[in-house]
């Protein structure tokens, strides 16, 4: 079974009105179980809407996706998947292990159980010692993993994620997607996540699909062969800069039919 299974799906905002707006077409993915893919185009390519239509936080106008074998918005429901965006989303009200805490007090779980799962998953992300301290006295890069910790608190199957490490410096951002590889691989999560950079994009996953300007389609997959046990090493292997190579060329290969286009259309 597919965790994740998307089919003819397209998206238009604001359908039959005048300011309507094609965002996706046509668009067909697979996920596998315990794969990681990450999503990658020019900006307004309907990347982050593809993310939200898997997750049901929007619905496709035709076409279906299913997550785990289920309708999308059935595996909402039964909160068959963790999600993490660019901002953690703390609530700077609640300290670190109460906001871990959050989605397990959504499920009915009581606290003993609560406070157990939240303190494994703070020992997962290396914060440990953090447990009583509010958001605001953590690191940005803290606090992405404290919002990964909260995402995977439940034990779900598929983790979203939409540039959650966007907005951190350079070295603290090579940390965390060196951190993230170690947590999905230890839980055996799979991951769709949605980026703009092509060499976070190579460094993390199995294949990264590449989405066309709006109206977005998916143009290209590429596999990235890198074995799974990636560290800084891999960094400077010629074969990352090989899978950089090709993802680059895709991109630059819808740019530049996009460009055909807008010329054609003149």
């Amino acid at each position: 079974m597919s965790a994740v299974e998307v089919t003819q799906v397209n998206k238009i905002f604001n359908a039959g009105k005048q300011n309507a707006v094609e965002a996706l077409v046509d668009v067909d993915l697979v996920v596998q179980p315990g794969e990681f893919v990450s999503l990658i185009g020019p900006s307004g390519c309907g990347k982050s809407t593809l993310l939200r239509l898997i997750a049901n936080l929007l619905e496709p106008t035709s076409g279906s996706i299913l997550v785990n074998g289920k309708p999308a918005k059935q595996a909402r429901i039964d909160q068959d998947y963790g999600m993490a965006f660019q901002q953690s989303g703390l609530f700077e009200w609640r300290t670190v292990a109460r906001n871990i805490e959050l989605p397990l007090e959504l499920k009915g779980w009581d606290k003993a159980k609560r406070r157990a799962r939240s303190r494994e998953m703070l020992e997962l992300v290396k914060l440990g010692d953090f447990a009583k301290h509010m958001p605001w006295q953590l690191s940005g890069g803290m606090q992405q993993r404290v919002a990964i910790a909260r995402a995977l608190a439940s034990h779900p199957k598929l983790l979203l994620m939409d540039e959650p490490f966007g907005a951190l410096d350079e070295m603290t951002r090579e940390h965390m997607q060196s951190e993230l590889l170690q947590i999905c691989a230890r839980t055996s999560t799979t991951v769709v996540f949605v980026t703009h950079s092509i060499p976070e994009a190579v460094y993390l996953s199995n294949r990264v699909v590449v989405m066309s300007p709006r109206p977005g389609r998916i143009t290209d997959i590429i596999d990235v062969e890198l074995g799974s046990d990636r560290n800084e090493d891999t960094r400077e292997d010629a074969a990352f800069y090989g899978r950089i190579t090709a993802v680059r060329e895709a991109l630059r290969g819808v740019e530049m039919a996009a460009g055909a286009r807008g010329i054609e259309d003149r």
